[in-house]
């Protein structure tokens, strides 16, 4: 089921076709998948609004199980993000998960010859861990999203450039971030790092995602100034 529910699909299709099999087939309400990169994560696709939600809530607080698994390359079983060690480890994205509606999580490292490159994201409603067998089948579904993503087509086969031409316009959202931290060490006369960081740093203070700050700036409807 998990090979099939790719056959045939475009290169683009694949990487939200795995997270809907990884929900029927898991005891979970959503998934995500996200590819590791400087600076933030690269949310590629997700299930719901809500699991694009909580990928993106990661991605702006620089912590969760999501970058924990892609930095040790080992899956993080989050049972539950209420109480316990889980709860204090990560307690800002613990506490938005919840409000949520999120009590449980499970993020598999995308890895291949040791090289992590990115995170599937597995979100539950209610506490608890995944049998064996049930990690098994979400291993399966993290070793075919592997596959399929390593095996994606270079972008200038498709007339793509850029950076990662080999994304072939998954990762638009990561294109608004990146622009947006140009604008921003623009304003600010600061590196790169920086940059992302006051981008991070508002958006947590705003209570909104770095990708929602992005797009403000890079549509002017945002700036920043020296004494931010």
């Amino acid at each position: 089921m998990i090979a099939g529910c790719v056959r045939g699909a475009a290169p683009v299709e694949i990487p939200g076709r795995l997270c809907e099999v990884a929900v029927e087939l898991l005891p979970v309400v959503g998934a995500s998948v996200s590819l590791r990169s400087d600076g933030m994560p690269v949310q590629l696709s997700a299930s719901s609004d809500q699991a694009a939600h909580l990928s993106e809530v990661q991605a702006t607080l620089g912590e969760g199980p999501c970058t924990y698994a892609a930095a040790i390359g080992a899956p993080v079983l989050v049972a539950d993000l209420a109480s316990g060690r889980d709860a204090v480890r990560w307690p800002v994205f613990a506490q938005e998960a919840t409000a949520a509606g999120v009590r449980a999580v499970y993020s598999l490292p995308l890895a291949q010859d040791a090289v992590c490159v990115g995170t599937i994201d597995l979100y539950r409603r209610v506490p608890g861990g995944l049998t064996a067998e049930e990690v098994r089948t979400a291993q399966l579904v993290a070793d075919v999203m592997t596959a399929a993503l390593v095996a994606l087509p270079r972008g200038e086969e498709n007339g793509y450039g850029g950076e990662e031409p080999w994304l072939s316009g998954l990762a638009t959202d990561h294109d608004e971030v990146h622009q947006a931290v140009g604008m921003i060490m623009a304003q600010l006369g600061v590196a790169s790092e920086e940059a992302l960081a006051r981008l991070r740093a508002h958006a947590f203070a705003h209570n909104r995602t770095a990708l929602e700050v992005a797009r403000d700036v890079v549509s002017h409807r945002e700036r920043f100034d020296r004494d931010w």
